[in-house]
Order: structure tokens, then sequence, then C-alpha cells
């Protein structure tokens, strides 16, 4: 499994940056322990916090002249990572894509 998926590259996430925070897909199944540990061995870094949250599909119906079409978007796991003080990422050479 790998945990990490992506790092999220938002308005949001930017502005974290500036704070030590960075956000990053991970897989569904990868607990805060987890996240921790490949933070630290993917990045060479010291990880203070990690704070997940969960993305639930949404419903999403297509009406098309062949008829309805229903199904939902892909569920997903974001991770906010807090890197202790003095430490940074450089997400955009991190070569998660």
């Amino acid at each position: 499994m790998q945990v990490l998926k992506k790092p999220l590259i938002t308005e949001k996430a930017t502005r974290m940056n500036q704070l030590g925070q960075y956000a990053f897909e991970v897989d569904v199944r990868a607990n805060k322990i987890e996240i921790r540990k490949a933070v630290e061995s993917q990045f060479a870094v010291e990880v203070a916090s990690v704070r997940t949250v969960r993305v639930r599909s949404k419903r999403k119906l297509q009406f098309t002249r062949r008829g309805r079409f229903a199904g939902k978007t892909v569920a997903r796991k974001k991770a906010y990572v807090t890197l202790k003080a003095g430490q940074s990422i450089d997400i955009s050479t991190s070569g998660n894509e």
C-alpha cells in the first residue's frame, strides 16, 4: 500500500505551507502513524502532528438523450501534516504525481 498518493496544491494548502503545514492525499486505509512515518522517511523531516479528514463520495446524475446515468465520485482521505519548527518540504519537486 502506497500511503502518500500526492501533495494537494490548492489555495488553502499553499497558505498553510507558510505555517509549516502540508496537505497530502493519502490512502483511505492509512492511519496517522503510517502517514507520519511515510512523510518522515520520504522527505527527511520531523513531523509534529498529523490531522486527517475523510472526504465522502458524492452522488452524481447525468441526464442524456439515452436516459439517466447514476454514479458517484471516489471517496478519498486527506492528511494535514505539521512539521516541527524550522523544517520545510519543497512540494514542487516532491515527485509524487
